[in-house]
């Protein structure tokens, strides 16, 4: 009822939370700010699971009085954790960037709460819509740390979003695909994902011959483009869940050390 259950979502929210504070070790370190931002961007995550409980809108919900009770001090401890961090970082009108930072991701978050109402349909565009909010960490952590909101703290938001919406997608695939046992069952379940494949790899190249990414950040995504190609003329497996989950988790790790190596090449 109050801790987060989407391990996924977690990954979003600390892989690029850490590759923002990675890379701010290339300038001045605001150890910390980078604390309090930590302490804030985790309350706020924190929140959602104990909330959507208490208003009975998830699938686990407080019944009880003890339960509520419980639940309601847990929202309680998250929401104070939260306003004493922000306001200790928004404290003297400092990090005032991360005010645009947090008004995009509540954009997402509002206009995922929307797409959700589709059913669904809406499931998948509504959790890449999300991960625009979740892998906002990656600006916000680089930004308070390092004290700019410049070129590498968008570079950093959309590499971690870009990888994020891959990994939603495949995951969805493998998830719809799991009885195709051949090429030609698998192209006609995952020919969007190929398509958005391809699309991954020009937004890339794009993003590095405008001088966004540097040039070794393309090099990040190189597992990812690999694992989901690989996966079309790989022999049937059935599909494990959990296994897969943990596969993703390593994906997500071994990009996120590859993104912050790549600031320092």
């Amino acid at each position: 009822m109050t801790i987060p259950r989407e391990h996924g979502a977690w990954g979003m929210l600390l892989v690029p939370l850490a590759t923002g504070a990675v890379a701010a070790l290339r300038s001045s370190m605001n150890g910390g700010s980078l604390a309090l931002f930590t302490l804030a961007a985790m309350s706020l995550f924190w929140l959602r699971t104990p909330v959507e409980s208490w208003l009975g809108t998830s699938p686990i919900k407080a019944q009880t009085k003890d339960e509520r009770a419980f639940v309601l001090k847990v929202i309680a401890g998250s929401g104070v954790l939260a306003v004493v961090s922000i306001t200790a970082l928004l404290w003297k009108r400092q990090h005032l960037g991360l005010l645009t930072i947090g008004a995009i991701a509540a954009s997402a978050f509002a206009m995922q709460a929307g797409v959700k109402k589709l059913g669904r349909k809406g499931r998948m565009p509504a959790q890449i819509i999300g991960a625009v909010g979740l892998t906002s960490t990656a600006a916000g952590a680089y930004y308070v740390a390092a004290g700019k909101l410049d070129r590498i703290a968008v570079a950093l938001w959309l590499a971690n979003w870009l990888f994020a919406a891959d990994q939603i997608h495949f995951v969805q695939v493998r998830i719809r695909s799991s009885r195709a046992a051949n090429l030609d069952e698998k192209m006609k379940q995952g020919l969007p994902f190929l398509l958005g494949q391809v699309g991954l790899i020009g937004v890339i190249l794009a993003a590095c011959r405008f001088g966004l990414f540097p040039g070794a950040m393309a090099l990040a995504f190189l597992p990812v483009l690999v694992r989901g190609t690989l996966w079309f003329v790989r022999r049937h497996r059935p599909l494990d869940v959990h296994k897969l989950g943990f596969s993703e988790l390593t994906h997500a790790v071994i990009f996120g050390v590859l993104l912050s190596a790549s600031f320092f090449v």
